[in-house]
């Protein structure tokens, strides 16, 4: 792959997550959501009105920095319209600057809140916003649960329903370089690991429109990565089905001769997934990492071991928290 334009610095925030951790210390390069509000004025007094939502999902908002121009990019919109828009508000988040819209993969916790993103970002922008989808994600998806029984999912909003809120969908399984050069969105991600099997209870809509059938790969999910200078590529899945590790491997192999930064997202290492946390953890050791930020769906088992195995480098994610690199 070429054409990726090195970033001089990424900003990236988190709009929405599962936790909230402003207690914790960090690194001079993040900020916790607190001292960001704090540093911005807008927090004279803590609140809960004051401050951000947690919720089962994820929104990351991206800004890649080159010389005088910045390109900013929204990774998913989290669960829920009403914690996005609540959420960025308090953040201060500058929607008018979005210029492209991702969604990683087709579930409801990253799609929940795309409508009210779109509507919100279209409307300061005046004008549509790009919108990337796999043609994957539309279809209706539940996990079978021990029972027997199916937990169904809320369906990702049809392309109508976010044309209709000022996307323009652009619904494709290729590789995109977007954001003016500076993000490299993957497409497919390819499966090499034995032990990276998905998400073994999914299922998925038959064409007959009554019946499941298994979808433990989840084809649809998608990463992006940033190549910052003088650091590295810095990789964004949402939830890794694919493999935190499957996700890592493609993203060097695309770009062999820029090494790995950072990894930031949801590495989906909890419930039925927790018995590969050692074999992954042990494999992400080998990638040389200098940053990782897991979120949402890995879990605090996961998170224990790899606090463990990474110590300093590893720097959770939590709503509101602010990385600068």
């Amino acid at each position: 792959m070429t054409g990726l334009l090195p970033a001089d610095r990424l900003d990236v925030l988190v709009i929405v997550d599962n936790v909230t951790d402003s207690l914790s210390t960090n690194p001079e390069c993040v900020a916790s959501e607190w001292i960001g509000l704090s540093k911005m004025g807008r927090l004279p007094r803590l609140s809960g009105r004051a401050t951000c939502c947690a919720h089962h999902g994820l929104s990351l908002l991206l800004t890649a920095h080159v010389g005088n121009s910045s390109h900013t990019l929204l990774f998913d919109a989290g669960p829920e319209g009403a914690t996005f828009v609540r959420n960025a508000e308090i953040l201060d988040v500058d929607l008018s600057t979005v210029g492209t819209v991702v969604l990683s993969h087709g579930h409801w916790d990253h799609a929940g809140g795309l409508v009210a993103a779109i509507e919100e970002i279209s409307k300061d922008r005046g004008s549509n916003v790009d919108c990337f989808v796999h043609p994957g994600v539309f279809a209706e998806r539940a996990m079978k649960l021990s029972s027997g029984e199916y937990l169904k999912f809320e369906p990702v909003p049809q392309p109508d329903a976010l044309a209709g809120a000022g996307a323009t969908v652009i619904n494709t399984r290729e590789p995109q370089v977007l954001g003016g050069g500076t993000f490299y969105l993957s497409g497919e991600i390819p499966r090499v690991t034995s032990y990276e099997v998905g998400f073994p209870s999914h299922v998925r809509r038959r064409e007959d429109g009554q019946s499941w059938e298994p979808d433990p790969l989840i084809l649809d999910e998608q990463f992006l990565s940033v190549h910052v200078k003088n650091k590295g590529q810095v990789v964004f899945s949402a939830c890794s089905h694919a493999g935190i590790v499957n996700v890592l491997t493609q993203a060097r192999t695309v770009l062999p001769s820029v090494p790995l930064y950072g990894a930031f997202g949801g590495f989906h290492l909890s419930g039925t997934t927790e018995p590969i946390i050692p074999e992954t953890v042990s494999d992400l050791q080998k990638f040389g990492l200098k940053m990782l930020a897991p979120g949402h769906c890995t879990g605090w088992r996961a998170v224990g071991a790899m606090t463990k195995a990474f110590g300093n480098t590893l720097v959770p994610s939590a709503v509101g928290k602010r990385y600068v690199l």
